[in-house]
């Protein structure tokens, strides 16, 4: 993202809800970026937010281990907002008291508003909120004032006016507090003075233009699934470079009824890009002989992808970059630190596999959007309906909807079925 673009930075602590947060800023077209609670204060610097948001968490501050962020961060000049355990994480370190409840406190409550400015300016003396805690604000440290508090939450929200540090024990980015989407954007327009400019064609002017910088006149090389990620990748790169991107689609044998045909169409006949049609299925149903196991499926088709696109990528000559339709959640969950809710279950095929496989230098247009942001550009760049409002299929497609060994004729009656039912 350029660095004069406003962001929010959303600081993770562990919370469920983290990567919600980060979406009800960008819904009010506000950037924002997740990083990890303890991020070294040289790299919350380069990003320049405009604010930053501190997220809950399951640990509460004065368990052993418990999530600090760096203390310096108060001290940047920027409007800060705590939720629940970044309320209670911000009162303990300004010198408050916070206390482990009897009964931990879930659910619908009745918030009485006592502060109907800055973060409830425009609201009603009392609105429904969803409360998760366990642990409550029993002292208000120097310099901060009571904004906001229920029947069992005696201070549920507060404010240092001076500093611009609010806190809400509550969760606004959830539907369960219908008027938390105006209190998130009470927080960037009238605390943090923000804009609201970031929107898809914003996005789409920045990214070809960062593009046509990294790339400056070499060639670039991206396979194309037919998938909404993908697509909107390859239009974009196409935008930026034109003919110098070269597409390899890979027919594995494992996709949607009519899926290379409907790619041909729209991406060469239509979008008028570079694209190679390979049919491979015959060397992927071969190499998926007596495998049964998911897992291994998966793995063997990885490897055999792999292989097909390095094959092909050689016969293009000399292509130094690698497009890909790696999305922010991909980027979030091959992250793991302690803390952190994204640990690292499986690796995910947008973030490893080929960069790693092979000597591309990387070009990931998409990595900063969530997957309904993905679907507003391409609409804005004018990628076909059908296209890029599809339902999501699997990277080893049919593969993992059999349950046994992958055939010729179950791929088929699979495939069949599966028209009908998305039809």
């Amino acid at each position: 993202m350029q660095p004069e673009t406003e962001t929010i930075l959303v600081l993770d602590f562990g919370s469920q809800y983290t990567q919600l947060i980060a979406r009800r800023v960008r819904e009010q077209n506000v950037f924002s970026v997740i990083y990890p609670y303890n991020t070294p204060l040289e790299k919350i610097l380069r990003l320049n937010p405009s604010g930053i948001i501190l997220s809950g968490s399951p640990a509460n501050v004065y368990q052993k281990k418990a999530p600090f962020p760096r203390p310096d961060i108060f001290s940047l000049g920027v409007p800060v907002l705590g939720i629940c355990y970044g309320l209670q994480l911000t009162a303990h370190l300004f010198g408050g008291n916070v206390k482990r409840v009897k009964h931990r406190e879930y659910g619908h409550a009745r918030l009485f508003i006592d502060r109907r400015e800055d973060l409830f300016r425009n609201f009603p003396s009392r609105i429904d909120c969803w409360m998760s805690h366990g642990d409550q604000v029993r002292k208000l440290p120097k310099g901060f004032e009571r904004i906001a508090h229920t029947s069992s939450s005696p201070i549920a929200a507060f404010r240092n006016k001076k500093r611009r540090i609010y806190g809400v024990q509550f969760h606004p980015e959830v539907v369960h507090t219908p008027m938390g989407a105006k209190i998130i954007g009470n927080f960037l327009f009238r605390i943090c003075r923000l804009k609201g400019n970031w929107t898809a064609g914003s996005f789409i002017r920045d990214t070809i233009k960062a593009v046509r910088t990294q790339v400056n006149d070499e060639r670039v090389v991206l396979g194309l699934s037919g998938g909404v990620d993908s697509s909107v990748a390859a239009t974009l790169v196409h935008r930026a470079i034109g003919k110098r991107l070269n597409c390899i689609f890979v027919d594995t044998g494992l996709l949607r009824l009519n899926e290379r045909e409907q790619v041909r169409t729209i991406f060469k006949s239509h979008l008028h890009m570079n694209i190679k049609i390979v049919d491979a299925s015959r060397e992927f149903l071969r190499a998926l002989k007596r495998v049964e196991d998911p897992e291994k499926k998966r793995k063997m088709i990885g490897r055999v992808f792999i292989e097909v696109f390095q094959r092909e990528a050689k016969k293009l000559g000399h292509v130094p970059y690698l497009a890909q339709g790696t999305l922010y959640p991909d980027v979030i969950e091959s992250v793991s630190f302690h803390g952190g809710p994204s640990v690292t279950i499986k690796s995910h095929h947008n973030v490893g596999g080929l960069p790693s496989k092979m000597k591309f230098k990387l070009i990931e247009p998409l990595r900063e959007l969530f997957k309904d942001e993905v679907r507003k550009v391409g609409r804005s760049l004018g990628i076909p309906k059908e296209l890029v409002d599809r339902q999501p299929f699997p990277g080893p497609g049919l593969a993992v909807r059999i349950i046994g060994e992958v055939t010729k004729a179950r791929c088929d009656l699979l495939r069949e079925a599966d028209w009908i039912v998305m039809d």
